[in-house]
This record gives C-alpha cells, structure tokens and sequence, in this order.
C-alpha cells in the first residue's frame, strides 16, 4: 500500500466524522497532496481513539484494515515533507480564540529513547526521574487562561553532539537552519513567533526554571522585545537593588544574589514581608523589592515566595510587571501548574512521548498531530459543555 493509496482507509471519530473532517480540514487543509491530508486526518483520529500508546502501528491497526497501512503512515510522518508552521499557526488561533484571556506559558517534555540515533538525543538530568536519562528535550509554549492551558508550538532541544555531526544531521535530516542553542534561546523563539501571529494585546509572559535555564538572559531578550514577563529565577541570580532608601546606601549599584538581597530586606525591613492568600487554608509569605539586572534597565521586580509551613523551598521571581499587585503576580504564576497538567495530559493521553522515528521533521509532524488532538478534544469538550449548559 503506497501514501497514495488512502481511499480505503475508513475513519473513526469520537464524535461525528464530519465534526473530526471538518477540524482536520482546517488545521491540515493546506497540505499540498489528498493522500497528506488523509492521512492527517487519519493519524488524527487514531490519537482520539486508540487507547494506550500512540504508536505508528497501534494507530495504523486502530483507523484501517489495510496491512500496508503503518508503512504508509511511517512515510507520512517521517518521510513526506510537509509544512506543521502552518498547521501550529492554525492550532494557535483556534487555542485563542478559545482562551480570549490568557497568558503566555511555557513547558518542558522529557522524552526518554534508547540508543543515540533520535533527533536530538542526549543524556541529561531529569528532575522528575531523579537520575540521569537519555532523552529528547521538547520545549513548548502555551496559551493558559484561568482554568486551562493549551499547547500551540513547539521546539527540539538540540545541543553540540548533534549540531557538529555531519553524518547523525544528515540521517536525522536536520536542517543548516538549526543548531545548538541553549533553551531560553528556544523559548525567545517561541516568544518571537507567537508575538508574530498577533492573536492578542499585550500579553504577560510567565515561565519556572527549568535545569539549567539561563532566565536572566530570557529577562533582559524580553525586556529589549518589551515582552512583559514574569520569570522564577535561581537563589544566586546576581540582581541590583534599586531602592537604596530600603536596604542602605552601601547597596547601591552592587549587584547581590537574589536570596542575598531578600536575607538583607527581611532583616532590615520587615514590614516588607506580606502574606497572601494562595488557596483554602494555603499561604506564603512574599518580600518584593525593585532590582535591575546588572547591565540591564531598571523597572524590574524581585519577589521572593516562601512557604508559610517552611515545607517548600524558598523560590525567586523577577518581572517586568513591577507596577502589579503581589496577590496578582501569584495568580498568574499559580497558572503554571495548568501547563504542568496540561504536558502531563499529553504524554499520558495523546501520545506525546510514543512517537519512535528518528527524523527531525518527524518529530516536529508528531508533536503537530498530538497538539492537533489535545486542541480539538479540549474545544470540542467545552462546546459541548456550554451546549450542554444552554
């Protein structure tokens, strides 16, 4: 059975096939061949409906009878060269119209493979898993509102292993265009791109720290965007008090750790310190202060959150936001654990970790199609609920 050979592969969809159709039509649409937006529609009806892995196979088996069927599917996703910037644009649109009021957020997927011949694959410290693994590194942005969090691009974590390997880039079939580079330098990609698309006003950008993150770097990228942001930053990140009428005239203008800084306010100024509500019976205690990084503007602001049990480490954030309330810095940052969720849901129930090809555009066809079925089935979901309501 070649790509081409799609008519005999029968559909299934968790609602209606023209409701799946009409969706797949939209996102995929603009692939150039029938037989590439079959099989997209296809692939996207077996990550809806097969249970359990989403592998090639387990999906071929689940949406045709045909045994040429996970062939020609494997050539879709890893082989046939078709455009996902086009399809993540669409997902993002449809994400923002969905979530009008939302923020900008960003997540980590760590997925672990065998052997070195994955796109991307490298040894590193996994906080999740304690240990270390080899894995893949998949940075995502996501648009998160209140209540949820969807993903809407996505970028591979390359470092100098495979950046400066002819023959691994060649079989992986990564392009010049892509090298090493750190991961705050992904994420201001991704930053970069969505800006691009416009979908909303001015939108805060708010991320945790992730191992090894360099976020003060981040921070002075979006300040020179004029990215609003609001970043977790490590307890030595080297900032520059901004109020020496607070801390004393001997601050000004040295830079001091982040958990230095805010000792030296807790100890000289403890009115400073305010509690806030996070949730039934849950509290922390902040200190807020003016900083600047060193050889960055001012206007910036320090927070430092400390668990009022004393059970969780003290954490350090900077924002640009310097002007917001405290109680509304927390909201916003408490929107992370949404997008935590929300990558959990994805390697759990849309096949976000399963995908076993090498390529480069491989991965990106997978990480498209698994963020396809979370957008369609997190709409379709509340559609139907609101339809439901009325």
């Amino acid at each position: 059975m070649s790509t081409a050979d799609v008519s005999t592969v029968p559909l299934r969809s968790v609602t209606t096939p023209s409701d799946l159709s009409a969706f797949a039509s939209d996102v995929f649409g603009h692939l150039p061949r029938s037989d590439q937006r079959r099989w997209a529609e296809a692939y996207l009806c077996g990550m809806l409906t097969v249970p359990g892995k989403k592998t090639i196979r387990r999906i071929a088996r689940g949406v045709s009878p045909c045994p040429g069927a996970p062939h020609a599917l494997q050539q879709f996703i890893s082989a046939s060269p078709w455009d996902w910037t086009t399809a993540r644009e669409t997902l993002a649109r449809a994400a923002a119209a969905h979530l009008p009021h939302h923020i900008w957020t960003t997540g980590v997927t760590f997925i672990e493979k065998r052997g070195e011949h994955s796109v991307g694959v490298h040894r590193r410290f996994v906080p999740g898993a304690g240990r270390m693994l080899n894995c893949q590194v998949g940075i995502g942005l996501f648009l998160t509102s209140e209540d949820e969090s969807i993903p809407v691009d996505w970028r591979l974590l390359v470092d100098d292993t495979w950046s400066g390997d002819a023959v691994r880039r060649r079989r992986a079939r990564l392009p010049e265009s892509v090298g090493a580079a750190p991961d705050w330098a992904l994420v201001l990609e991704l930053v970069d791109r969505l800006a691009a698309l416009r979908l909303s006003g001015r939108t805060p950008f708010v991320a945790d720290l992730q191992p090894g993150m360099d976020t003060a770097h981040l921070a002075l990228q979006l300040g020179q965007r004029q990215q609003d942001f609001v970043l977790e930053v490590r307890q030595d990140q080297p900032v520059v008090p901004d109020a020496p009428q607070l801390l004393g005239e001997q601050t000004r203008g040295h830079p001091l750790g982040a958990h230095q800084l805010m000792a030296h306010l807790a100890a000289h100024q403890p009115h400073a310190v305010s509690t806030e509500r996070l949730g039934p019976g849950r509290h922390a205690n902040v200190l807020s202060t003016p900083v600047r990084l060193p050889g960055g503007p001012g206007g910036c602001r320090l927070l430092a959150e400390v668990s009022s049990a004393g059970r969780r480490p003290v954490r350090y954030w900077l924002t640009s936001l310097a002007q917001q309330r405290t109680s509304e810095l927390l909201t916003l940052i408490r929107r992370l654990t949404l997008t935590r969720a929300a990558i959990q849901s994805l390697e759990d129930d849309y096949g976000l970790l399963d995908f076993e090809g090498r390529s480069f555009p491989g991965w990106h066809h997978h990480m498209t199609l698994a963020t396809a079925a979370y957008v369609y089935r997190r709409i379709h979901e509340n559609d139907n609920a609101h339809r439901g309501a009325a």
